[in-house]
């Protein structure tokens, strides 16, 4: 996803937050949100490293 569909879809959840009272859960549903997709990006790097022929030479990688 985008980075614009995320924050669209931060704010209409920050919007349901509002009225119905539950802000501590969508600031922690804010911290989960960013977590995973740090993993995310992350496991997308680790498997450019690996699928790389020249980059798996060098971190010794069968």
């Amino acid at each position: 996803m985008s980075n614009g569909w995320n924050t669209f879809y931060m704010f209409l959840l920050g919007i349901v937050a509002f009225f119905t009272r539950e802000i501590v859960t969508f600031i922690m549903l804010g911290f989960v949100l960013v977590t995973l997709n740090n993993i995310h990006t992350t496991m997308k790097n680790i498997y450019k490293v690996t699928a790389d022929r020249e980059a798996r030479k060098y971190w010794e990688i069968d």
